[in-house]
């Protein structure tokens, strides 16, 4: 533990936060990609399924357990309480997941410590979680703009992995280790996410939503 990875939990954690809160108020999800939400649903399924045979700590039991739990309860009331899977939202959220889920898969397969299901499903959740915001981007870029408690949301996400960048250097200068696979698709989750600061920058603290280019 550290102040990045510290950081980088408490970003995590507001992100979600933001996210119910902006459900909440808004007794609405528009403007929110029910695929991202899946994606991100897979991948603390697919990572912390070691929470059930082994422990660490209670901080670490505690947090693997809410991002699983929050992951699915927001996949949940957004099924059976706003009805996604009938109402006229798809139609703007037509991200093809599958190509970031293949993508992942394969992935994983190339770049794994070894072929246990355990790593190799561990190695996936972080190709995916890498990709898993890329709907989300596609459905803003169509409407051209975003609420700003959605543009929130997405920058404390961002920030949440963009922080595990030097959380890694940090244990490698002291453990004298470092995990490269989480490290790679760190700095390909931050690049993704790249464009998105910027005009996060520009237009949310300057103004009270983020307008996006077509």
């Amino acid at each position: 533990m550290n102040i990045f990875r510290f950081l980088s939990d408490l970003s995590h954690l507001l992100s979600i936060f933001i996210l119910l809160h902006r459900i909440q108020t808004s007794r609405s999800i528009a403007g929110i990609s029910f695929k991202t939400q899946v994606l991100y649903a897979v991948v603390f399924a697919t990572r912390y399924l070691d929470v059930f045979y082994s422990y660490v700590s209670l901080y670490n039991t505690l947090m693997k357990i809410f991002f699983m739990g929050s992951s699915l309860f927001i996949v949940y009331i957004m099924v059976y309480k706003f009805n996604v899977l009938n109402n006229q939202q798809p139609r703007n959220d037509d991200f093809k997941v599958e190509y970031l889920v293949g993508g992942a898969a394969v992935m994983s397969l190339l770049f794994t410590y070894s072929y246990h299901p355990t790593e190799v499903l561990w190695s996936f959740s972080l190709w995916l979680e890498s990709v898993a915001i890329f709907p989300q981007l596609f459905m803003l870029q169509k409407t051209g703009e975003a609420e700003s408690l959605t543009a929130h949301y997405i920058f404390t996400l961002g920030f949440y992995r963009a922080l595990c960048i030097p959380n890694w250097i940090v244990r490698y200068h002291f453990e004298g280790k470092i995990d490269k696979i989480a490290l790679a698709a760190g700095i390909v989750q931050t690049l993704v996410y790249s464009d998105f600061f910027y005009i996060y920058y520009q237009k949310v603290i300057k103004a009270l939503k983020v307008e996006l280019p077509v």
